[in-house]
């Protein structure tokens, strides 16, 4: 090759010199730059298609990278149950949620997408996650701290998996347990759901005491978005019925189903799920009132509203009747987020057709992705949107267990404690000749941790997880000398035959998540009964309930002599057993009415003909031996 001449040299440096200093300086791009101006500088540069595309969030089955980068898609989602691959390591979640977000990256302007994932009771989709007991129990603890570090522990573990963004807490406030998302509400009292928002802190991290009202916060890439739901009064429906209609007057929806919203986002949360259910006759996926006018206008809130899986579709009776009518419905109402979360191509066509006929003014548009550009920016979606391996070792931590032990403690409620006051049968004794431990619940974690563990509606069993069940639990709390004989629904002959010194009994309800779990008789269903009846008949007995609710247990109430509500302690079953033994006291009390009989229902605390069976905020208490 010859030598190249000294003009031609300085011409060429000139040349590149001019391409740089022509380059684009892209202020949504610099970190140093305020939000606003980094939020509006990306929204100036964006066409309509680019902006509908950040509104969709789709099922991660069809993320793939090529459709990130065709669609502009802004959000993926696991559903219940969906994952990489079964018993899927941390190492390869990351991989997977990398992959696509890769494809995210590669459009023109490279907008992250934000990750969701249903973390309702620790990261409950993940194997060998920390599964902390439901909502329910959580509630009877009454401990914004505890529930803080919890946050802060499902936070961790999520990211984990490399995920950023986290469907919970779930703030109903549950007023009819028939409803099959009860254990998903901390109390029927909305001062213990406003103190449980607590838990926004410890996912998002602690905001600052001069930040405006409404702005969301995610304290970097060790915190998760949270998102408060469902949107509004989805635990007030007639009967309990799932997505049904929640009949109460405006008063009474600020009064009762209100204040842990309003709480929320003044600890900065992240987004805000609109509910299935109605108010008054009127979807909330379809009411401009409560989703604009009040929690957007009033309660100024500038995060995202994402909808419910399929929700706007469900506007209509059948759903996806009129399509078009629930899309204009739905983000005309001011939902900024769809969870379509397959049928995506119809969706953005309908919107884009929508827009450009005026339908749905693109000003719409623009208020919707703002918010989520503000939620991606705050949260440094921008600055670190790939994840890596520095927390995989967070997954299911020792750390996180001993605190998931904790909560299993502080969460039980002590409902009767011996025949008579004067003779307690708790604590049991570690040292007997012969215990038996009974009831479908006693050794299987699936059933002890619930509805959303692993799957949606969760499952029986000991391969779900990892996890300690009750009675392994037991057998590692008892003295060495001590038999201790399991049999999961044991005959009258055969407890009456071997000479035990006392019984422990575990049964309740199975797992279920949502419409599945909606129940008008709340029965345990059989064989627990039986297992009740044959054992303490005969025995001294504890009855431990595993239950997403109280449920009808008057019937057997004299044949009991303790009763102890567990509710869904999640994996860590060893918490449950230091309290049956004495290491640590009972100190839990009911954040429900707990009924008679099911005619009463609905009964919350402070009605006018309030006849519990055991009232709210009852619990015996007893001292660690």
């Amino acid at each position: 090759m010859g030598a190249i001449s000294a003009p031609l040299v300085v011409v060429l440096l000139f040349c590149c010199l001019v391409s740089v200093s022509q380059a684009e300086y892209l202020k949504y791009k610099d970190p140093t730059q305020s939000l606003n101006v980094r939020i509006k500088d990306l929204l100036q540069r964006m066409t309509l298609e680019e902006k509908i595309g950040q509104m969709v969030q789709i099922e991660r089955s069809i993320a793939t990278p090529e459709v990130m980068k065709k669609y502009f898609i802004g959000s993926v989602l696991s559903g219940g149950g969906s994952v990489p691959k079964i018993n899927a390591s941390a190492e390869t979640w990351i991989e997977m949620v990398n992959g696509i977000q890769n494809g995210s990256l590669s459009t023109r302007l490279g907008i992250p997408m934000i990750y969701g994932i249903d973390a309702v009771h620790g990261h409950n989709n993940v194997y060998k996650a920390t599964i902390f007991p439901h909502n329910v129990g959580l509630g009877v603890t009454r401990d914004p701290v505890l529930i803080k570090k919890i946050g802060d522990a499902t936070a961790l573990e999520v990211r984990a998996t490399g995920i950023q963004y986290v469907f919970a807490p779930c703030i109903a406030v549950c007023r009819d347990p028939r409803w099959g998302r009860c254990y998903e509400s901390y109390s029927e009292d909305p001062k213990i759901v406003e103190a449980m928002t607590e838990i926004i802190t410890g996912l998002q991290g602690d905001i600052s005491g001069n930040s405006r009202k409404g702005i969301p916060y995610v304290a970097g890439k060790n915190k998760v978005a949270a998102c408060a739901k469902h949107y509004v009064g989805d635990g007030g429906t007639s009967r309990g019925i799932n997505e049904n209609n929640t009949l109460i007057n405006y008063r009474g929806l600020l009064n009762i189903h209100m204040p842990a919203y309003h709480d929320s986002i003044v600890k900065g949360v992240s987004t805000v799920m609109v509910s299935y259910s109605s108010w008054n006759g009127k979807k909330m996926h379809a009411n401009h009132f409560l989703v604009t006018d009040y929690l957007k206008n009033k309660l100024k809130f500038r995060g995202f509203v994402i909808s419910d899986w399929l929700g706007i579709d469900k506007i209509t009776s059948p759903p996806h009747s009129n399509y078009s009518y629930s899309i204009q419905a739905g983000v005309g109402a001011g939902i900024d987020m769809i969870m379509v979360p397959f049928n995506f191509t119809e969706f953005i066509d309908v919107l884009h057709y929508q827009v450009k006929n005026d339908i749905i003014p693109e000003s719409r548009i623009d208020d919707a992705v703002e918010r989520i550009l503000r939620v991606k920016f705050v949260m440094g979606l921008f600055e670190n949107p790939l994840a890596d391996l520095s927390l995989v070792n967070q997954l299911g931590s020792e750390e996180h267990r001993q605190l998931a032990r904790e909560a299993v403690r502080k969460s039980l409620v002590l409902l009767k404690n011996g025949k008579s006051a004067e003779k307690p049968l708790l604590p049991l004794p570690k040292k007997a000749a012969n215990i038996l431990v009974a009831g479908s619940h006693a050794d299987n974690l699936g059933y002890q941790c619930g509805g959303w563990t692993i799957t949606w509606q969760g499952a029986g069993g000991n391969n779900l997880t990892v996890g300690t069940t009750i009675f392994d639990a037991v057998k590692q709390t008892i003295d060495p000398a001590t038999n201790v004989f399991y049999k999961e629904s044991p005959d009258p002959t055969f407890v009456k035959s071997n000479n035990f010194s006392y019984a422990i009994v575990i049964v309740g309800e199975p797992p279920y998540a949502e419409t599945f779990g909606d129940s008008l008789n709340l029965t345990i269903p059989e064989p627990g009964p039986s297992t009740i009846t044959n054992v303490c008949e005969s025995i001294q007995c504890v009855v431990v309930l595993i239950t997403g609710r109280p449920v009808v247990i008057q019937p057997y109430l004299s044949k009991i002599d303790a009763l102890v509500a567990a509710w869904l302690p999640g994996t860590e079953g060893q918490g449950v057993a230091d309290l049956l033994f004495g290491d640590y006291g009972f100190t839990g009390k009911l954040a429900r009415t707990w009924f008679k009989t099911v005619n009463q229902l609905p009964m919350n605390v402070g009605d006018k003909n309030y006849d519990p069976l055991f009232p709210f905020g009852f619990g015996l208490t007893t001292n660690p031996t």
